[in-house]
């Protein structure tokens, strides 16, 4: 009789818990799967709390709706799977603004990250360079090509695109500089497009052509009983064994696959297992390839991180803009990098007692020394912003929550995506049993963390398929 697999996954977050629903669906009957998470909590970065005696986001707030290459994103499928669709909602109100010499202004329309496929529509905003996007007669990327998103905006359409438009939306999604994130990692669509395109006004619109959204369909999604709820249900649905304080502190090659070395030194567990899948921030990750695959454990565990803070406050009943929330470029100066009008994006957060939600995110790549003020200051500096940049004293908050997440944001550099593909060719042929997977190699937000544990989850069903064969 064949004993059944035995899979651990280490990280209990959304991409390990994507990858044990994904096994369980598709590897062979009785795969023994253990999620190993570190923390006390599933979820790491999906966390619904509770303010003032309502739920609210204390991490990711939503999910796109569609995926990039088009169909339905990897987020509503998982949520299909585990019955939770019909709780998908959508904002009330979907636009955005940016904070311009002062003054919060509309994200103008027909941008991708702040990229404009129509210059005439972002002049009042940010003009561009006189002299424009010409086309020089070639590609604006040769195949194989990676560049920062800022060098090549600055080159085609000059500074203030980059410091009014690109950079503010960039470090509203990963807390970093336009100037050092990679075009192809953050920005693939508009990469690829940039491979046949010879200005950059029309590689966006190509980017765009390529995956059309209907007229009025949403961009983002989130669930009504808050993503917590999505954690919960892909636990479940995984039938996997779910050890919550249980740190791996060491991963080795063993002749029949691989051992696992859990919980403190003095009272450490060891446990064996067929294949190992890494759902962990890269750091972590590399510290535990430095014994089981040296040879890609300095390049995994060489990926920088921002650090950010979330700083909700319940206020009682302010007149907020009909706006989403507002951005908010470097040179306005300011604590805040964007900030999220929760109550009124979000109809389902309304509440009867009257009172707002509004969220801000302080914490830059490189510029996080705001991040060194206590709980209480970071609370009162964005309670004194928010007055400012809306003209008029808010109330004092009812509650307020500081939610810290240190090291939460990886940045991408030039050639990232080639540094990963080389990384997994690399597992593939020596070690094939074990995987990576996160926003450390694939890129942030749920439905890029979902696709990459499903995928890596199928790699080793076919690794092990492979073994038994």
């Amino acid at each position: 009789m064949v004993r059944p697999w035995r899979v651990a996954i280490v990280g209990g977050g959304i991409t390990g818990l994507a990858a044990a629903v994904r096994l369980r669906d598709r590897a062979g009957e009785g795969t023994e799967i253990t999620v190993y998470e570190q923390s006390g909590r599933l979820g790491g970065k999906l966390f619904t709390g509770e303010l003032a005696g309502g739920p609210v986001e204390f991490g990711a707030e939503s999910f796109l709706m569609r995926d990039p290459a088009g169909g339905e994103s990897a987020a509503v499928t998982l949520a299909r799977r585990l019955g939770l669709d019909a709780s998908i909602v959508h904002p009330t109100v979907g636009q955005a603004a940016l904070l311009v010499d002062g003054t919060l202004r509309q994200v103008p329309g027909g941008t991708l990250v702040g990229v404009p496929g129509d210059l005439d529509k972002v002049a009042t905003v940010a003009p561009p360079a006189a002299d424009a996007d010409r086309d020089a007669g070639h590609p604006l990327l040769a195949d194989g090509e990676d560049t920062s998103v800022g060098e090549l905006v600055r080159k085609r359409l000059g500074d203030a695109v980059v410091d009014r438009l690109v950079d503010p939306m960039l470090g509203g999604v990963y807390a970093g500089r336009a100037d050092d994130l990679s075009l192809v990692t953050t920005m693939p669509a508009l990469a690829r497009a940039a491979r046949t395109e010879h200005t950059l006004v029309g590689a966006v619109r190509a980017a765009q052509a390529a995956a059309p959204r209907a007229p009025g369909a949403p961009v983002f999604g989130t669930l009504a009983g808050g993503l917590s709820t999505l954690v919960e249900a892909a636990a479940t649905a995984s039938g996997a064994t779910i050890r919550r304080g249980a740190a791996v502190r060491e991963l080795r090659r063993t002749p029949s696959g691989w051992r696992l070395t859990v919980g403190p030194t003095r009272d450490a567990e060891h446990v064996e297992a067929d294949a190992v899948l890494l759902a962990v921030p890269a750091r972590p990750a590399g510290r535990l390839l430095a014994a089981a695959a040296p040879e890609v454990a300095e390049t995994v565990g060489a990926l920088d991180y921002a650090s950010v803070a979330l700083i909700t406050l319940a206020l009682p009943g302010p007149a907020l803009p009909e706006l989403s929330g507002f951005l908010v470029p470097a040179g306005e100066g300011l604590t805040i990098k964007a900030s999220t009008f929760f109550t009124t994006k979000w109809g389902h957060l309304r509440r009867p007692d009257g009172l707002a939600l509004v969220r801000a995110s302080v914490g830059r790549y490189g510029d996080e020394t705001s991040l060194q003020l206590t709980d209480d200051d970071l609370a009162d500096t964005v309670h004194r912003e928010l007055s400012a940049v809306l003209g008029a004293p808010l109330p004092a908050p009812v509650a307020r929550h500081v939610q810290r997440w240190g090291g939460a944001l990886p940045q991408y550099t030039p050639g990232h995506t080639a540094r990963v593909a080389a990384v997994r060719t690399a597992l593939r042929a020596a070690c094939p049993t074990l995987a990576v997977a996160g926003a450390g190699y694939d890129g942030v937000g749920i439905p890029v963390c979902v696709r990459s544990g499903e995928t890596a989850a199928e790699e080793i069903i076919t690794a092990l398929e492979g073994s038994a064969a």
